[in-house]
């Protein structure tokens, strides 16, 4: 045995360490245990609630909280949005969706935008009535205890699981929206996060790492102000020689009784000596750590300071360059809620579809277009676009380039993305179409051009070579916000 003992006794030792020893994570630190059933990509949901009451609390009473909140609605959706589509039924239908009074998105899309950015979640209950006509209710997510996804693919919700309210002790359970086993009969919901992680079901909040910094903040500002409301308050200190305990705290009584006012002349004799205590503030330093958490919470909601009334650098030239970053945080923001817009309004036009044989089953493409979030940047892309205009022209002409290439470069300093094929052969379409009608509109029926030469389309050629339809057959739901 011994010699056994000693050939393993290395390889025994580091057994056992490795069963009894637990490593620290936030399993063992936290009080609880995490369920089987939760995924280690959300937060606890004590903690969940914690961060929405927070973000909630924040909202109302900070005001750096409202402002955040407020700047990226302002950016993301108060420039105004218009949803077009050529399918005429489509289009009336979506025009009295987003218009209806029970509905009423223009004005609800800027509340929608809110709940998003300060939850990190939004949830939608989308009922149907008899006529084919839906309506959206926000649903707080405060409200919502669980989401219960497919076994395989947490990205796929089947239901959503309601508190109880106090009225009733049983949890109201809504079905998530299916596209193949779908029953208008019954509301369903669309929940749409951000801030998620990967392999999430919840998501959180822009202001979730700044509470604790604009609770801070807060703190800091209050205790400032306190401060200064105190700063001009003093206190007299006499000094004297006095025979005895009674007759200092006589001395008391008569100044306590008849205090000195402001801007009077006091005089003592020799024995007596008058000072002031009164707070001493140091107020650069004080103002140093009020930055330094301001840019704490500048960080985390990606603002720069002169966003949130601090103006750290008197340059207008080192104001513009720090919103370029703000800008493409709310340009992505943007795209993701033109996105929600465009599910929201599919499943709709999907649910009507069933009662109303104008809405096709393939629902046809349909474009959310939001407003630019910055006009600088399209006065920069003008000036860029037109600069290599004339680069370009040389090159074409010289044959160097393709008008192929001509077209991608040019789409490309303005800043937009396009099909190029498509655009060159539309253009080759119309040019045969206009060389094939010009003549005949010189000619009478007698040479036999009669009814032909306007038969064809009812588009109109615009100034970058596409075509556009007309008044007669655009479909244009025409909701374009204030």
């Amino acid at each position: 045995m011994g010699i056994l003992e000693n050939l393993f006794s290395k390889q025994i030792e580091n057994a056992v360490r490795s069963q009894l020893g637990v490593l620290e994570n936030e399993n063992t630190f936290m009080v609880g245990a995490r369920l089987a059933t939760q995924t280690d990509r959300d937060r606890f949901s004590y903690d969940r609630t914690d961060i929405l009451t927070q973000s909630l609390m924040a909202w109302r009473t900070n005001p750096l909280a409202r402002r955040i909140i407020e700047l990226t609605s302002q950016y993301v959706v108060g420039g105004g949005l218009s949803i077009t589509t050529k399918n005429k039924p489509v289009s009336k239908f979506i025009s009295s969706f987003w218009n209806h009074r029970l509905n009423h998105l223009p004005v609800r899309i800027y509340e929608m935008c809110d709940e998003l950015t300060r939850t990190g979640n939004i949830f939608i209950l989308l009922s149907t009535d008899a006529a084919g006509m839906s309506y959206i209710r926000v649903i707080p997510t405060q409200n919502i205890d669980s989401i219960t996804a497919r076994s395989n693919d947490i990205e796929q919700p089947i239901s959503f699981t309601i508190k109880p309210s106090l009225d009733s002790l049983e949890p109201e359970i809504y079905s998530a929206y299916d596209e193949l086993s779908d029953d208008i009969s019954k509301p369903v919901m669309l929940q749409y996060a951000i801030n998620r992680p990967c392999g999430g079901q919840w998501g959180e909040s822009d202001l979730a790492p700044m509470l604790k910094w604009l609770s801070r903040y807060s703190n800091w500002l209050e205790d400032r102000a306190r401060l200064n409301r105190y700063r001009n308050a003093f206190l007299y200190i006499v000094s004297g020689k006095f025979a005895s305990e009674a007759q200092r705290k006589a001395r008391q009584q008569t100044l306590n009784s008849i205090p000195p006012e402001p801007g009077s002349i006091l005089v003592t004799d020799e024995n007596e000596a008058w000072n002031i205590i009164s707070p001493r503030l140091e107020s650069r330093d004080a103002g140093a750590d009020g930055l330094a958490i301001k840019k704490m919470i500048a960080a985390g909601s990606g603002l720069p300071m002169h966003f949130l009334a601090e103006p750290e650098s008197a340059t207008r030239t080192t104001a513009e360059a720090s919103g370029g970053p703000t800008y493409r945080h709310f340009e992505q923001r943007q795209e993701y809620v033109s996105w929600m817009i465009l599910d929201i309004l599919r499943v709709a036009c999907a649910r009507r579809s069933t009662l109303d044989n104008k809405i096709p089953r393939e629902l046809p493409e349909i474009i959310v277009q939001m407003a630019d979030i910055s006009s600088r940047d399209n006065i920069s892309l003008a000036m860029a676009a037109s600069n290599i205009m004339n680069v370009l022209t040389g090159l074409r002409d010289r044959s160097l380039i393709d008008n192929s290439e001509f077209l991608r470069l040019i789409y490309r300093f303005c800043g937009e993305s396009s099909d190029v094929e498509e655009m060159l052969a539309k253009a080759k379409a119309m040019q045969e179409e206009k060389q094939g009608t010009a003549p005949l509109k010189n000619s009478s029926p007698s040479e036999g051009g009669g009814g032909v030469g306007n038969s064809g389309s009812n588009k109109k050629i615009i100034s970058d070579g596409s075509t556009s339809p007309t008044k007669a057959d655009k479909g244009t739901s025409g909701m374009t916000n204030p």
